[in-house]
């Protein structure tokens, strides 16, 4: 059916439209797109993924194994890598004073892992051809296996490549110890875009009005899961997540930096709560308005790691004259089995006004 509108404007009916798709950004509005992505096949020391696209920002998902070294983004163009003196950088490590790093050959610092143990890190690039390019990384080190050891680091980078002449084509891992499985995805969005297949796609999108959990019931197991919460209390709580309906106390490890101090650890949380505390908010405080932002590296064979960032609002700190509370965290969850195809929030009362979840993943389907 078509309607025939004022100076013969046609109207199609909602049945003649293409629906927006589940991924994120929906049907032909772009979105973030893999561009390209390196798995090693054996021990190296470098990672490189090349012939990338002229694209305004990157994304990059960095899933080390065992590694037993540091680790550096270099970057480079015309295909080739820049290994002078041409990058500076400043890092914390476990919300510790910043170090720096300036005329570096080696690269931007990424991760310090000298444990041997699997590492994940999520980061983005800003890649204006006559700007300097700058980058921004999260980094979580899962530290010895179990969940009475916490993540042994938690790595916040910052850097620049300073080159102002070229837009980069190719990204690499400087590191001296890479082995078989180390994977580097780079993703790519530009606000001209209007591609359909995005590399996130939504596996759940749950809201709740009233009561203790929320709960996104069983989605599709992923290899890289994006998990975002907004939800608003009206009483004094903790806030909780587990993975896979799994309470027990012996899964559940972290570490937690509330607005910039040095980390907390929770290895492993108590029986009496039996709950990764993810969020770091306080018991006698009345938390109304929460947003919380997720990454998780869900192999099934390996303990699973996240980076969180959460932003907190009491109930005595609305309006403009009160900041809240930055949480900054990195959590574990010590199954080796099974992925997690499952997340709940929950509030130890009964104090829910509203909340959402929504999960985003990419790769295997299991």
């Amino acid at each position: 059916m078509v309607d025939w509108l004022a100076g013969k404007r046609v109207r199609g009916t909602s049945s003649e439209r293409t629906p927006l798709g589940v991924t994120l950004g929906g049907t032909g509005v772009g979105g973030w797109v893999e561009l390209g992505r390196t798995t090693l096949g054996g021990a190296s020391s470098t990672i490189n993924v090349s012939s990338l696209p002229n694209k305004r920002y990157y994304m990059f998902l960095y899933n080390e194994i065992s590694i037993g070294a540091n680790a550096e983004v270099r970057l480079g163009s015309g295909s080739t890598i820049d290994t002078g003196s041409n990058y500076a950088g400043r890092l914390s490590r476990n919300g510790g004073a910043d170090s720096t790093s300036t005329s570096s050959s080696a690269g931007i610092r990424i991760n310090d892992n000298n444990t041997g143990t699997p590492n994940f890190a999520v980061g983005y690039i800003a890649n204006y051809a006559t700007k300097e390019k700058l980058l921004i990384s999260h980094n979580v080190q899962q530290n010895t296996a179990g969940a009475s050891n916490a993540p042994g680091h938690r790595l916040e980078s910052v850097g620049k490549w300073a080159n102002t002449s070229n837009a980069l084509d190719i990204f690499q891992i400087n590191s001296s110890s890479l082995v078989s499985g180390d994977e580097v995805v780079i993703l790519g969005w530009d606000p001209a875009d209007t591609h359909t297949n995005n590399f996130w796609q939504e596996l759940a999108s749950v809201d709740w009005t009233s009561g203790n959990t929320i709960d996104t019931g069983t989605f599709t197991a992923k290899k890289y899961l994006w998990v975002q919460m907004s939800y608003q209390s009206s009483a004094s709580h903790w806030s909780f997540i587990n993975f896979n309906s799994d309470n027990s106390a012996t899964k559940y490890a972290g570490r937690t930096s509330i607005n910039g101090g040095a980390d907390g650890i929770i290895n492993p949380y108590s029986a009496s709560e039996q709950y990764y505390q993810v969020l770091g908010e306080g018991s006698s405080a009345i938390y109304a308005n929460n947003f919380v932002n997720m990454f998780i590296i869900n192999n099934a064979s390996n303990e699973k790691l996240g980076i969180v960032h959460s932003y907190q609002i009491k109930s005595t700190e609305l309006g403009a004259g009160s900041t809240g509370s930055r949480f900054e965290s990195v959590i574990k969850y010590a199954e080796t089995t099974n992925p997690i195809t499952q997340i709940e929030l929950i509030h130890n009362t009964n104090d829910f006004e509203g909340g959402t979840i929504k999960v985003w993943g990419s790769d295997w389907d299991v």
